[in-house]
């Protein structure tokens, strides 16, 4: 089995190095990369999750996430000693998946990265349609169509909207959704959610203000509200 490829992009020699170390003890193949410049350059070389730290000596992390997201749907994982809630919310905002605060634990680094590859590998499933094809999502492809074009979505608004998708009308509260699409619980996820959310918004609703497929359930979650295509009129009727 071809082993999941890594690119750690941090300038502490020291950080770099344990991570790595922790990384390939588990199987993965992992290349370092100490500055923005030689991250950019390598991402020909079609990696399956990056680990970015924000403090580099040329460009800064943020700026390498926002260009990735324009392109790419990887896996992002930030690694900073920016700890404060809005610089987490911000991160998450602009793309990343996960956000590791400095100091760290190289095995629960490890352990995130296992848990976005986990759910990065699509099961075979068919694809889903709803409202009269207003809205496609392929699993397998990890592709998502509104009125049959494509829409961009980072790893982590993808794994929101599938897991709502694949359960219509059921309302999931926010600490299930960051738990169901990231593992972990962290400070802040109430914000952090509905920062996903808007961004998912923007992107699949004609009118986020009155959405099609994500609802507000105030005071508890988010449910999605899609009609799924193979469903008769009778059920139509009744949702």
């Amino acid at each position: 089995m071809q082993k999941e490829k890594i690119l750690v992009v941090e300038d502490e020699e020291k950080i770099a190095g344990i991570v790595k170390s922790y990384l390939e003890r588990e199987g993965f193949q992992v290349t370092v990369a100490p500055t923005g410049e030689s991250a950019l350059s390598r991402l020909q070389d079609g990696f399956d999750l990056i680990i970015l730290d924000l403090m580099l000596p040329d460009i800064d992390g943020e700026t390498i996430c926002t260009s990735l997201r324009e392109f790419s749907d990887i896996p992002i994982i930030m690694l900073t000693a920016k700890s404060s809630e809005d610089e987490r919310v911000r991160g998450l905002g602009i793309g990343a998946d996960d956000y590791v605060v400095k100091p760290f634990s190289a095995k629960e680094l490890v352990a995130r990265v296992k848990a976005h590859l986990r759910r990065t590998v699509s099961a075979k499933k068919k694809i889903l349609s709803f409202n009269g094809g207003i809205l496609t999502i392929d699993p397998l492809s990890r592709e998502t169509r509104k009125h049959d074009n494509p829409v961009s979505l980072t790893s982590t608004e993808f794994k929101i909207l599938l897991n709502l998708a694949e359960k219509p009308q059921m309302i999931f509260s926010r600490l299930q959704i960051i738990t169901l699409v990231q593992g972990f619980d962290f400070e802040g996820y109430d914000r952090v959610v509905d920062a996903h959310i808007k961004n998912l918004r923007q992107k699949i609703e004609d009118k986020p203000r009155d959405p099609l497929f994500i609802k507000t359930v105030y005071g508890v979650g988010y449910k999605f509200i899609g009609i799924p295509d193979e469903e008769s009129s009778q059920d139509k009727a009744l949702l």
